[in-house]
């Protein structure tokens, strides 16, 4: 199946965000997260960026600036990212999602000087 609706978006974002939790690299990044507020927020954002339904408002960016993280995050992030839609999707929004993720990781890893 292809990434459609809301509930698709909520199954990508709360299996990529198991991955995450439990790896050895990223876990640590992500160890401050308050994930019942966070999860809903990654929700409006890849349903902004994939459905068009523009539920997100903020500057994910900023939320990054500041943050022990360095271009193998990055790698690790979209390798589980992509691993994620593939074991769960496909189609032309899967591939538009793994093509946005990479954009955003290749502009914010420029964007933090890495």
């Amino acid at each position: 199946m292809d990434l459609v609706t809301r509930l698709d978006i909520e199954l990508l974002v709360n299996s990529f965000y198991e991955k995450v939790k439990v790896d050895e690299l990223l876990a640590p990044v992500f160890a401050h997260v308050d994930w019942p507020a966070h999860l809903p927020v990654m929700y409006n954002f890849w349903s902004s960026m994939l459905l068009g339904d523009q539920s997100y408002q903020g500057n994910p960016f900023q939320k990054h600036v500041g943050l022990s993280i360095k271009v193998e995050h990055f790698q690790q992030w979209l390798l589980l990212f992509h691993a994620t839609i593939d074991e769960n999707f496909i189609g032309d929004s899967a591939l538009d999602a793994k093509n946005r993720a990479t954009t955003i990781a290749g502009v914010w890893s420029y964007k933090l000087g890495l």
